[in-house]
């Protein structure tokens, strides 16, 4: 079974950048498809983006492309979030997630970080 934590949230200014990782445990890191899923206070777990098996496929959510980045490294067992021009709107906690399949719901995926919190201040 994967184990995932995630790590690299903090406070930021409104267009700053920040990388989010997320550490798996386990040897079948490869098999697992990857996401990254973010959730601001009252708000239903929102997609952000996904990255295939190989990492040769990835897609995000329509507004976060063209700003944040996913892609994976199998030989560190981890996936990572590049996230430039930030704004105030893209506070929230951020979830690494692991599944058989890729998918923009949560319910593709069934293994789930702890979640690190991302706050951007205007």
């Amino acid at each position: 079974q994967v184990q995932l934590v995630e790590s690299g949230g903090g406070l930021v200014q409104a267009g700053g950048s920040l990388r989010l990782s997320c550490a798996a445990s386990g040897r079948a890191f490869s098999s697992y498809a990857m996401g990254w899923f973010r959730q601001a206070p009252g708000k239903e777990r929102e997609f952000v983006a996904a990255i295939s098996q190989s990492g040769i496929s990835t897609y995000s959510a329509d507004s976060m492309k063209g700003r944040f980045t996913i892609s994976r490294d199998n030989a560190k067992k981890t996936v990572y979030l590049q996230m430039n021009s930030l704004k105030p709107e893209d506070t929230a906690v951020y979830y690494c997630s692991a599944g058989y399949y890729s998918g923009s719901s949560p319910s593709t995926y069934n293994l789930w970080g702890q979640g690190t919190q991302v706050t951007v201040s205007s």
